[in-house]
């Protein structure tokens, strides 16, 4: 039995654990935190579009261990919540684990599309596919020779597309320069709409633009994808790009378990919460993270990154502990909704606001503080209780100094 069981290792089950685990510290609680997830790390998943990414993880035991949160790893595979139970299956074979309150904060996953040769697709939605994606990337100089060996196509052009497709151009330059074949790469955008980035913010298009024309990036918009096979792309325009490589990057729903909780859900798929992220209608139940349609500033709703996660994960935890001692929970809040937008050798751009307003700063700039979220402001402290609790707190705000990750 566990007093608050947390299901989901991400930014927002991290978070939640500790957000619980420190609320209940306060007030000398005996009550149990227990964190379910099938992986024994945190992945920093907004990191994977870049290279080496098998470095971009945290042990969760080195978050949770000195708190005092319980991890089992297993993969919750059915919610009950009639009877307040989680079915998971792990090492130890299937298990059922009680709750008095469960935050579900188990994320996202990519919708891949249904295409001949779709299986040669690569994503980096995961920590397997990324890796996957770099081992690819490494071979590459050991394929025959021949017309796109070193052309990489990117599908989709939002967020994840575009940072994907500006980075996979240093990329891929790393791995056939050292064989004199570095003036073969290409990388090639490929959106469905008439636009890059159109969810982006038309300020921010122009900045765009200019950045994947200095890095060459060729862009085949108005047109999708039709099948993939070892030797080129081939596009719903009947045309072929002779590639070796492609990435699928357009769309993501909430979690298949979300459908197992008896409430109203968004076309995401996430459900719908209050204003303290309790699930309407299924009050011992909280989502918090890419679960969770929650609300934001100005009558939005909040996107699925990590900088909603994050304090989702905090104001969900917090929430739900204080519900089973029968004290006051606080609705949530964030800090100003912005993005970063990686341009890889070209810079960043920093837009503001759901209306995304252009941060008109230089690109250099931009990319600094993309530097800084990636390679810190993200990442959790980790051994020191103090220092973890401490940054558990709802009300402190997630931009700011944080320790280094993990080395």
């Amino acid at each position: 039995m566990s007093d608050v069981l947390i299901v989901g290792g991400g930014f927002a089950g991290t978070w939640a654990a500790a957000g619980a685990a420190r609320l209940l510290r306060a007030h000398d609680a005996a009550a149990t935190v227990t964190l379910l997830a099938p992986g024994p790390d945190l992945v920093i998943r907004p990191r994977l579009y870049q290279a080496a990414p098998a470095a971009y993880r945290v042990p969760l035991d080195r978050v949770l261990g000195p708190i005092g949160v319980r991890r089992v790893a297993a993969t919750a595979t059915g919610i009950d919540t009639a009877r307040r139970t989680v079915t998971a299956d792990g090492a130890e074979g299937r298990t059922e684990h009680r709750y008095e309150r469960l935050v579900l904060a188990t994320g996202s996953t990519l919708v891949r599309p249904d295409l001949p040769g779709a299986e040669r697709l690569h994503d980096v939605d995961t920590m397997a596919a990324a890796v996957a994606l770099e081992d690819h990337l490494q071979a590459l100089p050991e394929a025959p020779a021949g017309p796109g060996r070193f052309t990489a196509v990117a599908v989709g052009a939002g967020f994840t597309g575009v940072e994907i497709a500006a980075e996979l151009v240093g990329r891929l330059r790393a791995v056939a320069a050292p064989h004199g074949l570095a003036d073969e790469v290409e990388v090639v955008l490929v959106e469905r709409d008439e636009v890059v980035g159109r969810g982006l913010g038309e300020p921010a298009r122009p900045v765009i633009e200019r950045a994947l024309d200095e890095l060459g990036v060729v862009r085949r918009l108005g047109v999708t994808v039709a099948g993939v096979d070892e030797r080129a792309v081939r596009l719903s325009d009947g045309t072929a790009i002779p590639a070796r490589t492609a990435v699928w990057t357009a769309g993501v729903r909430a979690d298949g378990l979300t459908a197992q909780i008896p409430a109203a859900r968004d076309a995401l798929g996430r459900l719908a919460v209050d204003e303290w992220l309790r699930v309407r209608g299924v009050p011992e139940v909280y989502a918090a993270g890419d679960t969770a349609a929650a609300p934001a500033e100005d009558g939005h709703t909040v996107t699925q990154s990590c900088q909603h996660a994050t304090p989702q994960g905090k104001f969900a935890g917090h929430n739900a502990a204080a519900d089973l001692l029968g004290l006051a929970r606080e609705p949530f809040t964030t800090d100003p909704y912005v993005t970063c937008l990686d341009l890889g050798g070209a810079g960043a751009v920093l837009t503001k606001g759901f209306d995304r307003a252009l941060n008109d700063i230089p690109v250099t700039e931009a990319k600094a503080r993309k530097r800084a979220i990636n390679e810190s402001w993200i990442y959790p402290p980790v051994d020191d209780a103090a220092e973890i609790l401490r940054a558990a707190d709802h009300r402190v705000s997630q931009r700011g100094p944080v320790p280094a990750p993990p080395r």
